[in-house]
């Protein structure tokens, strides 16, 4: 029985929290995220409020039950796009992150069709041949950050999904315009900048926020670019993203502007690679840390026939569990979507009056002992022997927000794992374990993770067809 069935509205205590000064809060949290929320929750509980200079308070919950309360209500009972502000000046006003009731649901549709199983299974070839081009630039014995190789792994395989072009001047640039502007948001410069709006002044292009200016303007140039010309000469066989956003219609038949095109191509390109990099990462390292999960994990490769079909690779059950495990023990995002109360919302213990800023806390539920015994322990049997429910495991957030992408990154991270292991012999090139730091509002491997290739595999059956 739910431990909050028996309790009354009036019954209802006020939300607790840190009594710390509201700006050494914000300095905790950008610098020592999962630092102030672990000594918050050990205080406060599963329900606990922040208070951030600049910002209204917001409340962090992780109980499962809550989150379930939070995930299933109405979507007009919260306002979320409006809580997503700090990503509005890269992603734009039309990003389905911030977008609320019928517009939301309404891009939400439109953007379906790409993410569809039959259209995403057609970019499995397509992620092992990327991934093939770029282990085979890894030298014999020579250290390399492995986070370097799978942003250039995931970045070129979600510019060439939504655009369907390899090479070309028009790649190029935004492949650099890209990976400087996402330098520029999630430097440690820049993340202060987002969350200090003082801070964000256009001193030039040395400037954090000058610099995120200009490369926005020059991306902008290049898509508004692209989108013309396929307007101009259409082309309904191409089957990469951006021409399926362009063929999608709404009920009214009515498709997507220029500018909500290219404010969901900037959501896709920056979102859809910069987190999926990091998982990647992260996954190699748990792999090489624990050579029982690389043994296992390349036996159960092994048992697969000649050359798989990359379909049959997605399927492999310790291989599902090993990228559920990743994404359990160190989430990328700490919290899902903020949610602003719009009417008096009952959670839990509590009655949320009109403006409470509500947020699950993904690192918090996902590690609980009740759940996951052990929890600072990577391992991936766990997704084995129990199957968890949609409130009790949520690396991609819930309900009507959760992320699109979130079939494709899982797809791409696993095929991405089988052409590695089945090329390459890989160790660590330092011993000492890695932790989790901020990279703007995401968390990744502190220092990249540093490895070295030993051995080129002679397992060419693993690869796939």
């Amino acid at each position: 029985m739910s431990k909050f069935v028996d309790q009354e509205v009036n019954e209802m205590k006020s939300i607790a929290g840190s009594k710390s000064p509201a700006l050494v809060q914000l300095l905790e949290w950008i610098f020592n995220p999962l630092g102030y929320l672990q000594t918050n929750h050990q205080k406060f509980g599963d329900c606990f409020q922040m208070h951030f200079t600049g910002f209204p308070p917001f409340v962090m919950v992780s109980h499962p039950e809550m989150i379930e309360q939070i995930f299933t209500a109405p979507a007009s009972q919260f306002d979320v796009g409006n809580s997503n502000f700090l990503l509005l000046p890269t992603l734009g006003e039309n990003s389905l992150l911030l977008l609320d009731g019928d517009r939301h649901q309404r891009q939400r549709q439109l953007l379906m069709p790409p993410f569809h199983g039959e259209r995403m299974r057609a970019y499995g070839q397509l992620i092992c041949q990327i991934t093939e081009q770029v282990i085979d630039q890894w030298q014999l014995d020579q250290p390399f950050t492995l986070r370097d190789s799978m942003q250039e792994i995931s970045l070129q395989l979600i510019i060439e999904a939504v655009f369907g072009v390899r090479e070309g001047d028009r790649v190029v640039q935004l492949k650099r315009l890209l990976q400087e502007l996402i330098e520029a948001m999630t430097s440690v410069s820049g993340t202060v900048a987002m969350f200090f709006s003082s801070l964000q002044l256009d001193l030039g292009d040395w400037s954090p926020s000058g610099k995120l200016l200009r490369r926005r303007a020059q991306i902008d140039q290049l898509i508004f670019a692209e989108i013309a010309e396929r307007r101009q000469t259409p082309n309904p066989d191409r089957t990469d993203i951006l021409n399926l956003m362009m063929l999608a219609v709404d009920e009214a038949g009515q498709p997507m502007t220029d500018q909500e095109l290219r404010d969901e191509l900037m959501t896709l390109l920056i979102a859809g690679h910069e987190t999926t990099a990091t998982a990647l990462t992260w996954s190699i390292y748990w792999i090489h840390r624990l050579p029982a999960v690389k043994d296992k994990l390349l036996q159960e490769l092994a048992s697969l026939p000649d050359h798989p079909d990359p379909s049959s690779i997605a399927k492999l059950s310790y291989l599902s569990a090993v990228c559920s495990e990743t994404l359990r023990i160190y989430p990328i995002a700490l919290m899902t979507q903020l949610r602003t109360v719009k009417a008096p919302f009952q959670c839990g213990n509590h009655l949320f009056p009109p403006g409470t800023i509500l947020a699950g806390c993904i690192h918090l539920l996902h590690q609980r002992p009740d759940l996951y015994p052990d929890p600072e322990q990577f391992r991936p049997e766990r997704f084995l022997e129990r199957q968890f429910s949609a409130y009790e495991y949520i690396p991609f957030g819930g309900g009507n927000r959760r992320c699109i992408g979130a079939a494709f990154a899982l797809f791409e991270m696993k095929l991405a794992l089988a052409t590695i292991l089945s090329h390459c012999q890989l160790t660590l090139a330092e011993t000492k374990p890695v932790l989790p730091k901020r990279r703007g509002l995401t968390m990744t491997a502190a220092g990249g993770v540093k490895m070295a290739l030993s051995d080129r595999r002679s397992l060419p059956h693993l690869a796939p067809s």
